[in-house]
């Protein structure tokens, strides 16, 4: 692990990525992200050689998603159908909804639920009439970081809830974006906060690691 100095530069930063990339010792790169204000995210992930982005965030490694080749992808969508598989639901054929465009989640996980053969939408903060959108999910994945954001009323009873938000409440405990309280009881199956999606996003990144090593 390498931690830069509050005052770190855009040239700095850049500058400990190429040295990274030409080291035959290292194997995986990963910058933390968000990046302090003043520092260009996307400019830092473009830098990463691809063959070393355990992220799966580098242009290459997006293009080769899309393209349905064989690439490294961002950890929680590979953890998220990791998980699926694991509990045999099959994406194929499906009605999936995925709330939240994000980088991180949303748009590499529409990649592969298309490469699986699943039909997706994503939506966002701009989509009309989403509650109604949502409830036509047979698989629903929810991931905007606002918490109990989906409630009973936008499920289809017998629809896989995937939550991928975790925030904190007043009281300090650790909510998720749906409310699995109320949703549980329609839905066939539903990921806990916590202890759901955020493990397989830690395993899938150890296996992207050993992966490229």
């Amino acid at each position: 692990m390498f931690r830069m100095p509050e005052a770190t530069t855009q040239a700095d930063l850049l500058a400990k990525v190429a040295e990274l990339n030409h080291d035959p010792d290292i194997d995986a790169i990963l910058v933390q992200l968000p990046l302090p204000s003043g520092l260009d995210e996307q400019a830092v992930i473009d830098a990463i050689d691809p063959d070393k982005d355990v992220d799966g965030f580098s242009p290459v490694s997006v293009g080769r998603l899309w393209a349905n080749e064989p690439t490294v992808v961002a950890s929680t969508p590979y953890g998220i159908m990791a998980l699926l598989d694991a509990y045999d639901i099959d994406v194929a054929g499906k009605r999936v909804v995925i709330i939240g465009r994000s980088n991180i989640v949303g748009r590499p996980l529409a990649g592969l639920m298309v490469n699986h053969d699943a039909t997706v939408t994503i939506a966002h903060s701009k989509t009309r009439d989403l509650k109604q959108l949502a409830k036509e999910a047979d698989i629903l994945v929810v991931a905007v970081g606002v918490p109990h954001f989906i409630g009973a009323d936008a499920v289809k009873p017998g629809a896989v809830v995937i939550d991928v938000g975790i925030s904190r409440g007043a009281d300090g405990k650790l909510l998720g974006d749906v409310d699995e309280a109320a949703v549980a009881p329609i839905a066939s199956a539903i990921t806990p906060v916590p202890g759901g999606v955020g493990p397989m996003t830690i395993a899938s990144l150890m296996a992207h690691d050993s992966d490229l090593g």
